[in-house]
């Protein structure tokens, strides 16, 4: 009952808070314009806030886990490169192939994964996330560009890939964090209670934002790569991954941040990017609001599970 209470703890704040955002715009409280400007806030300002305080306040020893690290990024890598060879197979359209192969790898890890290792581990498993993040979120960009140009445009513009990731805040704000926890810089305790209490806004803000993006019109248009991305994303992946990582020893936070890495559903940037380059954007955001939809079922299945099974 216990494993029970914490997998819903987890799991359902973040549900209701996406219901907020949803009703709001059903009540025409907020509208589309207005949404975008806030998820470009949050995108720009606020996530880069909270990635940088949490990997600033991490502790070096615990967090910096080259074995998690490593394992991360090559699990992101063997997952991409598969699915360049399996999607291509199953769906002939360019602009949808680059779609597919982006939502099924990339995962909304840190607005919707963090909070749900928080919600099990608290404050110690932030840290452990944003160092993962780090390396991860780049990668994400790299090669969802790289998808997304390949499959709609049949060719890499590497310039802009190396651009995207340059100016990307998310990244600025990683390698920030890192060198200041290296290096050691202390910043004045009114800046970074600033940049903490700032940071936090960056969870619900983006979650409201998410609930109010959702739209399930043209689903049967997409119905068939739907349900591939959907299960891929958040059954496929975790189930092929969670036992690899089980079997080479992750426990834990550890484990945890791997598990939502891998199972958190599409990030809300893939719509964004899949617009910038000239992919299928609708099916894009369809793709992001069913795998978030229904990621609020999975997670709590994968959290009860590992709970039930003491592995976290």
């Amino acid at each position: 009952m216990e494993n029970l209470k914490i997998a819903i703890n987890a799991v359902l704040p973040l549900f209701l808070t996406m219901a907020v955002g949803y009703f709001l715009r059903q009540i025409h409280f907020v509208d589309e314009p207005l949404l975008k400007k806030l998820n470009k806030l949050v995108f720009n300002v606020f996530l880069p806030l909270l990635l940088f305080i949490n990997i600033y306040q991490s502790d070096l020893e615990s967090s910096f886990r080259l074995k998690t690290i490593l394992t991360a990024v090559f699990s992101v890598l063997a997952l991409f490169a598969i699915l360049c060879a399996v999607v291509p197979l199953i769906e002939k359209d360019g602009p949808r192939r680059g779609v597919m192969v982006q939502g099924i790898f990339r995962s909304n890890y840190i607005l919707f994964g963090a909070p749900l290792v928080f919600g099990v581990f608290g404050q110690q498993g932030m840290g452990t996330v944003s160092v993962i993040s780090a390396f991860v979120v780049p990668l994400y960009n790299m090669l969802s560009v790289a998808a997304l140009e390949t499959f709609s445009q049949g060719r890499v513009n590497l310039n802009k890939i190396l651009k995207g990731i340059v100016k990307n805040p998310l990244i600025i704000a990683s390698v920030l964090g890192i060198l200041c926890l290296v290096a050691g810089v202390p910043l004045p305790q009114a800046v970074e209670k600033t940049v903490s209490d700032l940071g936090k806004v960056a969870t619900p803000l983006g979650l409201v934002s998410l609930g109010g993006f959702f739209k399930f019109s043209d689903t049967k248009r997409f119905f068939k790569q739907l349900v591939i991305v959907v299960t891929g994303r958040l059954i496929v992946c975790p189930a092929v991954f969670l036992p690899i990582f089980i079997k080479m020893g992750f426990r834990d936070v550890e484990l945890m941040a791997l598990a939502t890495m891998m199972g958190a559903p599409i990030a809300v940037s893939s719509f964004i990017m899949a617009q910038q380059q000239g992919a299928d954007a609708d099916l894009a955001g369809q793709a992001v609001a069913f795998t978030t939809l229904f990621s609020v079922f999975t997670m709590f299945v994968i959290i009860f599970g590992l709970k039930q099974m003491r592995f976290i």
